[in-house]
Formats: structure tokens, C-alpha cells, sequence
């Protein structure tokens, strides 16, 4: 795993004080169960972020320069349970820090422990799930922490919109909400499926992005690929509407299983996470003084759920 700066910034942008975002790495692959590798997408990713111009022509910033901390990566891999539990346990801990936090995977059952962190912080959550598979699943080969089982707690405890599915088993249909369910061969033909999904959405909004719901064709490096999934320009133009219109408190992305002979998908990934940096803050201009403006900000418009719990 790399211990350098992200992307390879400057170091007076990677200081945990200085920085509105924190990166967490997550190099698990547990429970995945078909191509294995997934546990190398963090190193991947970050192998490719440092080959990437950090000027966003599209948005005219440079989102760096808000301060992007490399946390040390989650290496917990004693069970599917334990690994989410230390997920769940380092994810929150940053988000108290009053940081915008954002996670690598690993495969999808990392999602279950970062999901759990932001619900307990922040009220009426909306998850925005983009993805080929419904992973509604609430057991799967013996553990509720299976990578098909990413969105169930979700489902039960949040508002939770899926997008671009495309695969599921019959089961998962009696625990599906069908109205908040985007199925990619409907919005193929329905140009209303992004408004729609938006006006779902409560204030608050966390996104898990497995890169499967991208279609092989541009992202081909992940451990299930589907045909028939989303293209750049169509997620992206979602993804600005959704940040645009709502308060994203943060985000997964999750499931590269990088190829030594296919290095695009690895260029993908980086891009797509620079993206959503860019999107979250391309109003922001760098102020030293962000730490009151930002934090203040945040606790105007999210009602914490924070007790007075001892837990930390």
C-alpha cells in the first residue's frame, strides 16, 4: 500500500489538520466470489492518481488544494465482521473530526460498516446506491457482512435509492423498494430516471459507487462485470446534479479489481473520485479559515445524532 501523499500533493495539503477530506483505503476482498483482486483497487487507485493532472478543466479548480489526507488503510481481514466493525469503528472517528470522509474499497461489504458510520452521525440519511447488483441479500455463504449483503442494513435503517441495477436474485425482490429502484433497462429509455431519483432524495445524501454499475466496456477491472451498465458523461452529469442539489456528506467507491495488462480502469477510478472532490467543492474557494466557516456550516444545516455516548 502507498504511505505517500495522495495523488502526490504537496504535503502542506495532506495534513490531517489542514484537510477538509479524509481518504481511507480499504484493501479487503473476503467474501467476493467470482474474480478475486479486489483488495488491490486501493493501491491501484492510488498508483493512478499520482499519473493524473489535478486541474479540473470542467469545474476550473483544483480540489487538491482543499487538503486531501492518505489515512492508513484498514487492514482488518480476520472476518467479514471484524472488517466492517473496524470500518465502521476509523470511518466515524474521522467524520466527528468534522471531515469531509471519503473510502476506497475493496470489495462491497466495506460499505455495510461506512454506511452504518454516516447514519449514526447524520439525521434522515438518503443512500444513494449506484451499482449493477441490488445486494439486498440479508445472509449470504453464512455471513450477514457478504459483499451481497452491501445494502440490506441500508435498506432497513435509511432511505435508500439504487441505481443502474441490473442483476439480482428473486429473493431480493421482496425486500426491494421498486419505486426507488432505477433498473438499467428502464433508464436506458427514460431520460426522467436522474430528476426522479433526485427528488427521492432526502437533504442529506451518502453515495457507495461500486464500479461495476459502470458498463465493461469503460470499466472492464472489477470483480463481476455486467453488460448494459452507465457511461462517463451520463454518471457524471448525475453525480453534479446530486451534489448541486444536495448535501453529499460523503462517499464510497468500491469493487476495482485492477488488471496488470488493462490500466484504464485503474485511470477511471481516479478520475471519478477527483470528480466527486471537484463537484463537492467547486464553490469553496481555498480559505485558511475554512475550519470555522465549514464546520459551522455543517452543524447549521445537519441535526448530528451524536449523544453523549462514551463509545469514543
Amino acid at each position: 500500500m502507498q504511505t505517500k501523499t495522495y495523488a502526490g500533493i504537496p504535503e502542506e495539503f495532506a495534513k490531517l489538520e489542514q484537510a477538509k477530506i479524509v481518504l481511507i483505503p480499504v484493501p479487503y476482498d473476503g467474501t467476493s466470489t467470482w474474480q478475486k483482486g479486489a483488495d488491490k483497487g486501493p493501491e491501484a487507485f492510488l498508483n493512478a492518481s499520482e499519473n493524473m493532472e489535478l486541474y479540473d478543466i470542467e469545474t476550473d479548480t483544483e480540489v487538491y488544494q482543499q487538503g486531501v489526507f492518505l489515512a492508513q488503510p484498514v487492514t482488518e481481514n480476520a472476518s467479514p465482521e471484524a472488517m466492517v466493525n473496524a470500518v465502521h469503528e476509523v470511518t466515524k472517528k474521522y467524520i466527528k473530526k468534522n471531515k469531509f470522509v471519503t473510502i476506497f474499497g475493496g470489495e462491497h461489504s466495506v460499505s455495510i460498516g461506512t454506511i452504518r458510520a454516516f447514519n449514526e452521525t447524520f439525521n434522515d440519511l438518503t443512500v444513494l446506491h449506484i451499482d449493477a447488483h441490488a445486494d439486498l441479500r440479508k445472509t449470504y455463504e453464512g455471513s450477514t457482512c457478504n459483499h451481497a449483503c452491501a445494502v440490506y442494513e441500508a435498506n432497513q435503517t435509511t432511505n435508500l435509492i439504487q441505481v443502474g441495477i441490473r442483476s439480482m436474485d428473486v429473493m431480493e425482490k421482496t425486500v426491494m423498494d421498486e419505486e426507488k429502484t432505477y433498473f438499467a433497462h428502464e433508464m436506458a429509455i427514460d431520460d426522467s430516471w436522474m430528476d426522479s431519483a433526485i427528488d427521492q432524495m432526502t437533504d442529506n445524501v451518502f453515495i457507495t459507487f461500486d464500479l461495476d454499475a459502470l458498463d465493461p466496456s469503460i470499466m472492464p477491472s472489477t470483480g463481476t462485470p455486467e453488460p448494459g451498465g452507465l457511461f462517463w458523461y451520463e454518471t457524471l452529469d448525475f453525480l453534479k446534479q446530486v451534489f448541486a442539489e444536495k448535501n453529499v456528506v460523503g462517499f464510497d467507491i468500491v469493487e476495482l479489481c485492477p488488471n496488470e495488462k488493462e490500466k484504464s480502469s485503474d485511470f477511471l477510478a481516479a478520475k471519478l473520485y477527483y470528480k466527486m472532490l471537484s463537484y463537492k467543492f467547486m464553490n469553496e474557494a481555498v480559505d485558511e479559515d475554512y475550519d470555522n466557516t465549514y464546520n459551522k456550516a455543517e452543524q447549521k444545516n445537519n441535526v448530528s445524532k451524536f449523544s453523549n455516548s462514551d463509545d469514543y
